[in-house]
């Protein structure tokens, strides 16, 4: 199965999407969230986002979903940290953080592969809210 791993500046937010997308997949998918400093403090931290990487990683791949700025570069320097095969089993999501997350998690819970899972959230980028 597919893992993914949300990181965020602050661990509200990436909890926040985390209760979201339990809600709807309950146990079924692997969920990690890198949030924060390991001191709870606004920022991302790259040896964290490894460790979840790892963590999430069951041999299918891992999906990254990132909120801004910094959560990129932080998750770049961890995804390079990685050595081979776990290195090209991790990819960022260019998707908006809640809606790319959740339409990922979907996928991920009905067995879909990383490419697949990947595109779910990167699909969310143009979605139209209101008609």
């Amino acid at each position: 199965m597919v893992g993914i791993v949300l990181v965020s500046h602050t661990p509200k937010i990436a909890e926040g999407t985390w209760e979201l997308i339990r809600q709807m997949t309950g146990e079924k998918i692997i969920l990690e969230i890198a949030a924060g400093t390991r001191d709870r403090r606004l920022g991302t931290d790259p040896v964290l986002i490894e460790e979840k990487i790892r963590k999430a990683d069951t041999g299918d791949g891992v999906v990254v979903i990132v909120d801004l700025g910094s959560s990129i570069m932080s998750t770049e320097i961890a995804i390079e940290s990685l050595e081979e095969p776990e290195r090209s089993r991790a990819a960022i999501a260019d998707a908006p953080f809640v809606e790319g997350a959740i339409a990922a998690a979907m996928e991920a819970s009905f067995g879909k592969s990383m490419q697949d899972v990947k595109n779910a959230a990167e699909n969310t980028r143009g979605m139209k809210k209101i008609a």
